[in-house]
C-alpha cells in the first residue's frame, strides 16, 4: 500500500498530462486514520464519475460495539453514516472547478427506509463507505491540483466529520439506535400478540406528493380506533399506543379519497424501518407481507395456479401452468401462489388494483353461468381456508364489493383519514341477507418445487485474445427503479410494489448474473437460500464476485428474490 504522499507526488506528475494518465492512480493508499481505495477511475471528464472508497479502521473509528452488535443496529448506524456523510460531501461538491463531471463528490443518496448497502458497511466496527469524484480536467487534460483539493482537504474533512464516533453527535446517534431496537422489539410483539401490524398514533401516513416520498404537511395523524388499540411499552421510547391489527381477515373500507389506501400504502412499507422524521417509524407490519395485484401480461413459469384456476377449455395442466402473457386474473392467482412459496404470512390486496373476476362473482353472474362453465374459484372462496387451514392473513382495501363483509374478522372503516372500527356495523347489514358462496372444495397448498432455467445464449461470452479465448462476465445494467437486463436479457419489475429503491433492482440483477454463474440447476427455494447465504456470510457485495464491490447496490427482501426469479 502506498502513502498519502505517493499520492500527491503521483498527482502532480501527471498534471496537465492527457486524461487517460489518471489510471495510474488506481490503488490504495493510507492516511493515517483512514486507507483511501481508488478502486475505478472514468475514462475522460464527460463519463460517469470515478468510484472511490473509504475504510477507517475500528480503532479511528470507534464506534461502541452496541451501534453494530445486532443486523437491525447495524443497519441503522450504516444508514446514518451514509447520510452523515452525504450531508458533507454536500458541501464540497462542485468546488473543485474543471469540464464535464469535474469537480462531483456524492454518495447515493437514500429514501426514507433504512436498507442495508453497498454505499455504506460497518464490519467488526471497521467503516467502508463508498462515494463517486468526477475528476478534474480542462477539457481532456488533467487538473491534478484540483483533484489534490478533493483528496487532501474535502475527503478529510467528510471523514472526520461524517464517520467517527468522535465527532458524531451523540444524542443523535443515540436516539437512531434506540428507534432501530425500539422498531425490531414491536415486530417481535407482532408474533407474540398475534398481529399483522402494528400502526402507532401519531404516525403521518401521507406523502408529500406522487413523486416525493417525504411526509405530508399538515396531515390528519392517525389515531387507533379504541377496539383495536393496543399500547406497547417499548425498550426505551416507553408506552407507545396504536392500532393492532390482528392476524385473520382485515377490510379497510371507505368513501374514496378518505385514505383506504394511504393506509395500505404504508402497511406495505412497514416490512421495512423508517428513518426518524419519516411519520412512519412505529408502522410495522409482518416482514413477510407481500402486495398482490393483477399483472397483465407477465411471464408465468411452471406454477401450480390450481387452487384458483381449473379445467381451462383448452385443457392445459393448471398444476404447472406456464404463459408469456398472463391475463388479470391468471397473473393474480400466480402472484399469491408465489407469495405463498416465498415464505409470506400476510398478503396485501386492494380491490382497484385486482382483477373483478378473480375476487367475487354475483349471485346473478352465477345463475347465468354455472360453476362446471368458469374455470375460476374466486379469491373469495378461498380467503378463509388460506388462514384457517394455511395461517396467511389478509388485508384488503374495498370500495364496492360488500362481498367479503361475510368473512373478515375486523372491518376498518377510513373517514376523512380517521380510522373507524365498523366491524359490528357491518356484520349487522348482513343480517337477512343471502351469503354468497364463501368456500370451495379441494383446498390445498402448492406442492411442485420448481428449477429455474439460468441458461441462454449470452450466459458466457468467450472473446479470442492473443492466442486464447477469454470468459467474459455478462454485464449488469439498471433502467431506473423498475427494470434491468443481463446481458441480452431484460426484465420489468413494475409491478413488484415493495420495491422501494433502485438500489435493489441494482442488487437484484447482480444476483440474476450470481445464480447464472454458479447456481444454474437449483430449485426457486434453492437459489433465494443460496443467495442469502452469500449475502449473510460475504455482505451485499459477495454477489458481485469482483475485488471491486460497487456501491449503490440496496438489499431486497427474500419476497422480492423470488418475484424477480418468477418474472425472469
Amino acid at each position: 500500500m502506498r502513502t498519502a504522499e505517493e499520492l500527491r507526488t503521483s498527482l502532480r506528475a501527471i498534471d496537465r498530462r492527457s486524461y487517460p494518465a489518471y489510471k495510474s492512480l488506481a490503488g490504495s493508499f493510507s492516511f493515517g486514520r483512514y486507507i483511501l481505495n481508488i478502486e475505478h477511475i472514468q475514462g475522460d471528464p464527460f463519463a460517469a464519475p470515478s468510484q472511490l472508497s473509504v475504510t477507517v479502521d475500528r480503532r479511528a473509528a470507534a464506534f461502541p460495539a452496541a451501534c453494530y452488535d445486532t443486523p437491525w443496529n447495524r443497519a441503522a448506524l450504516e444508514d446514518y453514516l451514509l447520510r452523515r456523510f452525504s450531508r458533507q460531501a454536500g458541501r464540497f461538491s462542485h468546488q473543485a472547478k474543471g469540464s464535464g463531471k469535474s469537480g462531483v463528490l456524492a454518495v447515493n443518496i437514500p429514501g426514507q427506509e433504512v436498507l442495508e448497502r453497498t454505499d455504506c458497511e460497518v464490519r467488526s466496527g471497521s467503516v467502508t463507505l463508498r462515494f463517486e469524484v468526477g475528476f478534474p480536467a480542462n477539457g481532456r487534460t488533467i487538473n491534478a491540483r484540483e483533484l489534490e483539493k478533493i483528496l487532501f482537504e474535502f475527503i478529510p474533512v467528510c471523514v472526520e466529520q461524517g464517520l467517527l464516533y468522535a465527532t458524531t453527535p451523540k444524542p443523535e446517534l443515540t436516539q437512531t439506535i434506540h428507534l432501530s431496537e425500539d422498531r425490531h422489539f414491536i415486530r417481535d410483539e407482532l408474533a407474540r400478540l398475534g398481529l399483522a401490524a402494528f400502526v402507532a398514533d401519531g404516525s403521518i401516513l401521507p406523502r408529500e406528493s406522487g413523486v416525493s416520498d417525504r411526509p405530508m404537511e399538515n396531515a390528519v395523524p392517525f389515531q387507533s380506533p379504541a377496539s383495536l388499540a393496543v399500547t406497547l411499552e417499548l425498550p426505551h421510547r416507553g408506552p407507545v399506543r396504536g392500532m393492532g391489527i390482528p392476524r385473520g381477515i382485515t377490510l379497510i373500507a371507505g368513501g374514496g379519497y378518505h385514505g383506504k389506501s394511504t393506509l395500505l400504502k404504508a402497511l406495505e412499507r412497514g416490512v421495512y424501518d423508517h428513518i426518524a422524521g419519516d411519520g412512519r417509524e412505529y408502522v410495522i407490519t409482518d416482514s413477510t407481507a407481500v402486495k398482490i395485484r393483477a399483472e397483465d401480461g407477465r411471464k408465468v413459469t411452471d406454477t401450480d395456479i390450481s387452487l384458483f384456476i381449473n379445467h381451462l377449455p383448452s385443457g392445459r395442466d393448471t398444476t404447472r401452468f406456464s404463459t408469456l402473457d398472463a391475463s388479470g386474473s391468471t397473473s393474480q392467482a400466480a402472484n399469491i401462489v408465489e407469495a405463498l412459496e416465498a415464505g409470506s404470512r400476510l398478503l396485501l390486496m386492494d380491490e382497484d388494483t385486482s382483477a373483478t373476476n378473480f375476487m367475487v362473482r354475483d349471485e346473478l353472474m352465477q345463475a347465468v353461468i354455472s360453476r362446471d362453465r368458469e374455470p375460476i374459484t374466486p379469491f373469495l372462496e378461498r380467503a378463509a381456508d388460506l388462514y384457517q387451514k394455511a395461517g396467511v392473513s389478509l388485508i384488503l382495501v374495498v370500495g364496492s364489493c360488500g362481498a367479503y363483509f361475510h368473512i373478515a374478522d375486523h372491518v376498518v372503516q377510513m373517514d376523512a383519514y380517521c380510522a373507524k372500527d365498523i366491524t359490528a356495523c357491518a356484520k349487522a347489514a348482513l343480517e337477512g341477507r343471502p351469503a354468497p358462496a364463501l368456500s370451495a372444495p379441494h383446498f390445498h397448498l402448492p406442492a411442485n418445487r420448481r428449477a429455474i432455467d439460468l441458461s441462454g445464449a449470452s450466459q458466457t461470452r468467450r472473446n479470442y485474445r492473443g492466442d486464447s479465448y477469454v470468459r467474459e462476465r455478462l454485464k449488469v445494467k439498471r433502467f431506473g427503479k423498475t427494470a434491468f437486463s443481463v446481458g441480452d436479457r431484460e426484465l420489468d419489475l413494475r409491478y413488484v410494489e415493495q420495491l422501494v429503491d433502485g438500489g435493489q433492482t441494482q442488487a437484484l440483477a447482480y444476483m440474476v448474473r450470481y445464480a447464472r454463474e454458479n447456481l444454474a440447476g437449483l430449485h426457486m427455494d434453492e437459489v433465494a437460500a443460496a443467495l442469502m447465504k452469500t449475502v449473510k456470510e460475504k455482505g451485499l457485495g459477495g454477489i458481485c464476485g469482483s475485488n471491486v464491490i460497487p456501491a449503490g447496490l440496496a438489499l431486497p427482501r427474500p419476497q422480492e428474490i423470488f418475484a424477480c426469479f418468477n418474472r425472469y
